[in-house]
């Protein structure tokens, strides 16, 4: 089994042109061209999502949570998915104030070693106890230096985890970027 990639994006609040443009790059790089095969949505814009999907034809395997903005949408505000040879625990992050320790113990509580949040707009990763704790930060309303941005996760049996972040610029272009 080859590695597979996983990405991961959050908070774009009814901003649909820089999701489009994440989304249009993605379907490049799906099977049978790259390895993106499914894809994480963290919230706060859930409804628009649908309708990038829908407007790309960007289609995979999608685990979706809501965030604290998003009103009257019936999904889940955490829940836990096995891909490659981790488990992962997803969550806006709005629930999680005290930090670290509070994704830990649901991570643990779920059987996770990685999780993903979002609601801070402001990328990062960090391993703690032996967690992979990551936010992709904002495609729309970034709150630091690097931009809007979103992540890609490549997974391969017997390698460890590898996290790219990418930023969107107001042209719609994009590149890797060192988070």
């Amino acid at each position: 089994m080859g590695s597979k990639k996983l990405l991961v994006i959050s908070d774009t609040h009814g901003s649909a042109k820089p999701l489009l443009s994440v989304l249009k790059w993605a379907k490049e790089r799906t099977p049978p061209n790259d390895t993106i095969c499914a894809a994480v949505f963290l919230g706060d814009g859930v409804d628009d999502l649908q309708f990038a999907i829908d407007a790309t034809g960007f289609a995979c395997n999608w685990a979706v949570v809501k965030g604290n903005n998003d009103y009257y949408i019936q999904e889940a505000e955490s829940t836990a998915f096995d891909f490659v040879n981790y488990r992962f625990f997803i969550t806006h992050g709005h629930r999680f104030f005290s930090g670290s320790n509070a994704l830990v113990s649901a991570a643990r509580a779920n059987g996770a070693n990685v999780v993903l949040s979002g609601h801070t707009h402001v990328p990062h990763r960090k391993l703690v106890d032996g967690i992979h704790l990551i936010n992709p930060g904002s495609v729309s309303r970034p709150r630091s230096r690097t931009g809007a941005t979103f992540a890609v996760i490549e997974c391969e049996e017997g390698k460890e985890l590898k996290v790219e972040f990418y930023n969107i610029d107001g042209n719609g272009e994009i590149r890797v970027i060192k988070v």
